[in-house]
């Protein structure tokens, strides 16, 4: 045991569990629970976010916790949540949350009588479930059967057909021949979607617009597939291209019974993962609703599913129609939303239905009450094509007000401190923002209002870009170029003109935080000398509510907050800093930047990852190919995502840093593109 278990630590709160069992307000619509369930203790199987949305559940049930977590997790935040704490592993996935055998130790040393196993990881496992229930161990989620049934997405979609549930027109056949896969895309016609059998959360996902890009994205497909999930089969489907993602939340328990909780809809996405969730679903009539949600709960209790879980559609709105899509055999990264108008606390009842309770209501008492909306931030840049971004999160401030994994107007859920450190082990989301209010427009308006007073800075996010919104799955593709377009006051030239302002302070300079006008920074001496760079180290935020752009001067103990101020013209002159996990040049006439989740660029420089992070990689040409603008030079995987790096625009290939299955850290050069002489004067 002790060759597994690197360390352990016990901090029972059991008399603290007693009081806020009889204290805490239970949020169901139906009347308080007298007993919690009959779990004695439970263990979460996961990290971040839901590992704390679980614990904070658990310990309001009085349920005994414990955590288990990675080496790199050692301080993170459901760590401090949990009664007992075990490290299990180094930080890959692999070796820690996906180790099935050292949670279950960790599970026997502590008298663990049920896993919650949260989302991703080893949560649709169907091997991990059935060593629990083999254990005596209760598993929070669906029976390994059903796991097994869903899980693979060729028998789901065939298990649905046969029991009248509406499928895409697709191919889930054995035969995964070139060839065979090729004719069935011409078949099924473009464009279509190639997805992983085993796939999930966009992985394993790739779209081919035509013929000729088929190949291609059955290629990256299948690399994705095997890395993330070990089984590199695909399956095809007829690609909607004016989609809802409309899905609904179910629950059943082991007694016959079975609700839906409604539907979410997923307005926005990017590469094939969700931004933006609401429910109930905008614009759907009430007989709508009841159909969907009675194909839902006849979808889980045909394969004899109990506990949460999500039934997938999509809706082509052109007809009207909806397709089966996939069962999440899990509860869901925005479940909040579902909480919120139906007043459930739904990780309660996955511990209830676990410990062999029945559902504590019926559909006829489930009413939807108002509106909701959950928007994830995340550690990316969106105009690097949503570049997961890795580093230290200098900053962290939700909006003032906001309830901590309850129920409110606003709510945040989020698994990560001021302080901490964002790898590509793990997922890059900093938080779940979630709102509730009587309508959809007035629930909008507190969104929009609530990410305004969020504060992230250290790091790159899509919080400016998700307060310019979308109204469906291809609007971030169909409206990129208005959505990444510079925002006044020009946010790039506030950020450049603070880093040259900000250079003497970084170096040692008392600062208080302050209302500066930016003088021009051509004009200050003290940030830069002539053909000689000036470093700072700073981290900032933009602040969308008032326009402006607070700094925090690493090491001076102090912020600079500028406010309408505008970059100088000049020339002759350059200045060179690092901010954070970003790089930015500023030369005679040229700008390079990834700044505030826009691109400001003249020579193109690319960094794709945090500081001290490393990357897999695959390389696409060889030194001397000619290239087009847009064309894929190599791919990287990082954060459990494999990600293009294309040529920002037509030329040579110069050099070629990189080799296929290299790990390489950030600021590497991975390949540098002479532009033609028309591109290099542009």
């Amino acid at each position: 045991m002790n060759a597994l278990i690197l360390h352990g630590r016990s901090k029972r709160r059991t008399l603290l569990a007693s009081l806020t069992r009889h204290l805490a307000r239970n949020l169901t619509s139906g009347p308080l629970p007298t007993q919690p369930p009959a779990i004695s203790k439970l263990l979460v199987a996961n990290r971040g976010e839901i590992a704390c949305r679980v614990l904070t559940s658990a310990r309001k049930l009085g349920i005994p916790s414990v955590a288990v977590y990675s080496e790199a997790d050692r301080a993170a935040k459901h760590v401090s949540l949990a009664d007992e704490a075990f490290c299990i592993g180094p930080a890959p996935a692999r070796d820690s949350y996906l180790r099935t055998d050292r949670i279950l130790e960790v599970a026997q040393l502590t008298g663990t009588t049920a896993v919650h196993p949260g989302y991703g990881f080893l949560s649709e496992n169907t091997d991990f479930a059935a060593a629990l229930e083999g254990a005596g161990v209760a598993f929070v989620g669906p029976p390994a059967s059903a796991i097994r049934s869903m899980g693979n997405k060729s028998e789901a979609k065939a298990l649905m057909s046969a029991a009248g549930v509406p499928v895409v027109p697709g191919y889930h056949g054995a035969d995964q021949a070139d060839e065979r896969l090729q004719a069935e895309a011409d078949r099924i016609g473009y464009p279509v979607l190639v997805k992983a059998v085993l796939g999930g959360g966009g992985k394993g996902m790739k779209l081919a617009a035509s013929r000729a890009e088929f190949m291609d994205a059955l290629n990256s497909a299948r690399r994705e597939a095997l890395a993330g999930f070990g089984d590199d089969r695909v399956l095809l489907e007829r690609y909607v291209q004016r989609p809802r993602h409309v899905e609904v939340q179910v629950m059943a328990d082991a007694h016959g019974a079975a609700v839906y909780l409604f539907e979410r809809d997923c307005s926005v996405q990017r590469r094939h993962q969700k931004v933006i969730e609401e429910a109930p679903a905008p614009g759907i009539s009430e007989s709508f609703r009841r159909s969907i949600g009675e194909s839902a709960t006849a979808a889980a209790t045909a394969v004899g599913y109990r506990n949460a879980g999500t039934v997938e559609f999509i809706m082509d709105t052109a007809t009207g129609e909806y397709f089966f899509m996939e069962m999440n055999t899990r509860l869901q990264v925005e479940h909040p939303v579902s909480e919120a108008i139906s007043g459930v606390d739904l990780v309660e009842w996955q511990l209830r239905v676990a410990a062999g309770e029945r559902l504590p209501l019926t559909q006829d008492q489930l009413r939807i009450g108002g509106h909701a909306f959950e928007a994830r931030i995340y550690a990316e840049n969106p105009a690097n094509n949503f570049l997961p971004a890795g580093g230290r999160l200098l900053r962290w401030r939700p909006p003032p007000g906001a309830a901590e994994f309850g129920p409110g107007a606003v709510r945040v859920d989020s698994g990560i401190n001021q302080g901490d450190q964002v790898g590509v082990h793990y997922d890059p989301m900093i938080a779940k923002l979630i709102v509730h209010g009587p309508t959809r427009e007035a629930a909008l308006r507190t969104l929009h209002a609530a990410l305004g007073e969020t504060q992230v800075a250290g790091l790159p996010t899509n919080i400016e870009f998700m307060r310019r919104g979308g109204v469906d799955t291809s609007f971030i593709a169909e409206h990129e170029d208005s959505l990444l377009e510079r925002v006044a006051p020009g946010t790039d030239e506030l950020c450049l003109a603070a880093l040259i302002y900000a250079a003497p302070h970084a170096s040692g300079e008392p600062s208080a935080s302050t209302k500066v006008p930016c003088p021009e920074p051509w004009r200050q001496p003290s940030a830069f000398r002539v053909n000689h760079p000036a470093r700072a180290s700073v981290g900032f935020g933009h602040a969308p509510a008032t326009g402006g752009l607070e700094l925090d001067l690493v090491g001076a103990g102090g912020g600079v907050t500028l406010e309408g101020a505008a970059l100088a013209e000049g020339s002759g002159l350059g200045a060179e800093a690092r901010v954070e996990a970003r790089h930015v040049e500023v030369t005679a006439d040229r700008v390079s930047a990834e700044l505030a989740g826009r691109r400001v660029r003249g020579d193109y420089v690319m960094h794709v990852c945090g500081e001290e992070e490393v990357l897999d990689l695959w390389v696409f040409v060889s030194v001397g190919d000619w290239v087009e603008e847009g064309q894929p030079l190599v791919a990287v995987e990082a954060m459990k995502m494999e990600h293009a790096v294309c040529a920002p625009f037509s030329g040579n290939v110069a050099e070629l840093a990189a080799h296929v299955g290299a790990q390489v850290d950030d600021g590497h050069q991975l390949a540098l593109v002479e532009a033609a002489p028309a591109e290099a004067t542009a």
